[in-house]
């Protein structure tokens, strides 16, 4: 029993090592940006979740490092305040680093309560329309991006 004990805590110790030498740390930092505008930069916040194409997640503070291509949805910010900001994003990545540093690089985005749901209604039909009358394979896989972009634009809107 004594041995087991000694192996926890060795283990234990290891653990706490590891997160010490990785640099994690209680807050995190966050930087999102389009090609349009700068929407956080460096800026601490409690949570992000995010649209993925392995699957929608969310990241806290000490989230292990990964990086993920960002599917057309809502970026829901948690900010320290209490404060809950969505932001549309048309596709882009995300990025966790070790020391618990995030960033968002978006293609295009807007914030969610200036998308006018009636163009992305327009938006969506127009790209079924497209696709309808693609005669080429990139023109149906152009309008097929167009119609995943058309379905979340439409989904955020309401």
């Amino acid at each position: 029993m004594a041995a087991l004990r000694g192996v926890s805590r060795l283990l234990t110790r290891r653990a706490l090592n590891t997160v010490t030498k990785r640099g994690y740390a209680d807050e995190m930092s966050f930087t999102f940006a389009a090609g349009n505008q700068v929407f956080y930069d460096a800026q601490s916040v409690r949570q992000v979740d995010v649209p993925s194409f392995s699957g929608s997640f969310g990241i806290l503070p000490k989230h292990v490092p990964t990086l993920a291509v960002l599917k057309p949805g809502v970026v829901t910010v948690f900010e320290n305040d209490g404060n809950v900001k969505k932001i549309f994003v048309s596709s882009g990545t995300v990025t966790i680093n070790e020391d618990s540093s995030v960033q968002v690089l978006a293609e295009e985005a807007a914030p969610v309560e200036r998308i006018d749901a009636a163009a992305a209604r327009d938006i969506l039909s127009k790209a079924q329309g497209e696709l309808s009358s693609a005669t080429t394979e990139q023109a149906r896989a152009e309008a097929s991006i167009a119609i995943e972009v058309g379905e979340a634009l439409v989904k955020a809107a309401e």
